[in-house]
């Protein structure tokens, strides 16, 4: 498939080169693509990644996407899956910027012709393309109201390393409230384990 990843972060590179790695063309787009021609993957500007890819992913601060996309503009984007992964902080980390919502659902409701589908979210960019670096993969979530949307991210992430059986669908795309909001228990865990390189897990009952 040719992915589109709208940033060109840490978090941008390490899933283009996890998807590149799987056999799929990868595209990152910058506001300034000129100056990132240092990064070893390609680049180019927004509009011209988000015209070229079947399923794009937001891997821009959470605080200016919607600004970004929106400059994209809504025909560029109708019809295409945008993975949302971005969550939207304040600058020191302290606050959400969308402490009553979250960025996935804003984007939703921006742009109702883009299936929108949340996920890789509640980990660091490490675990995003890289979960058999741990001891075992944990729990990915899904959110999103499109099927076939969250199905074609399944196989993507599966693509990444995250087997069927690590991938829970959590709801609508309500439902990324919760993923988003697991930023400060993140960042608690982060501090007590002394590492961003891990992931959680969901039990239960046998």
């Amino acid at each position: 498939m040719r992915i589109g990843l709208l940033g060109t972060g840490n978090v941008a590179r390490a899933l283009a080169h996890g998807w590149r790695a799987a056999g799929h063309d990868v595209l990152l787009g910058s506001r300034h693509p000129q100056e990132r021609g240092d990064l070893g993957l390609p680049v180019a500007g927004l509009g011209e990644t988000a015209a070229r890819a079947d399923v794009l992913v937001n891997a821009t601060p959470g605080g200016v996407s919607l600004d970004l996309l929106r400059s994209i503009g809504a025909p560029v984007l109708a019809g295409t899956l945008l993975i949302d992964v971005g969550v939207g902080l304040s600058d020191d980390f302290s606050a959400l910027t969308h402490p009553n919502s979250s960025l996935g659902e804003l984007i939703q409701e921006a742009f109702p012709l883009t299936p929108v589908v949340k996920t890789l979210c509640t980990m660091d960019s490490t675990t995003m393309a890289a979960p058999g670096d741990l001891t075992e993969p944990g729990t990915v979530f899904l959110s999103g109201d499109d099927p076939e949307a969250k199905a074609t991210t399944g196989r993507l992430l599966t693509d990444l390393g995250w087997p069927a059986s690590s991938q829970l669908d959590i709801g609508d795309i309500t439902t990324a409230r919760g993923q988003e909001h697991f930023a400060f228990l993140f960042m608690g865990i982060a501090g007590g384990v002394n590492s961003h390189t891990f992931n959680i897990k969901v039990v239960t009952r046998p």
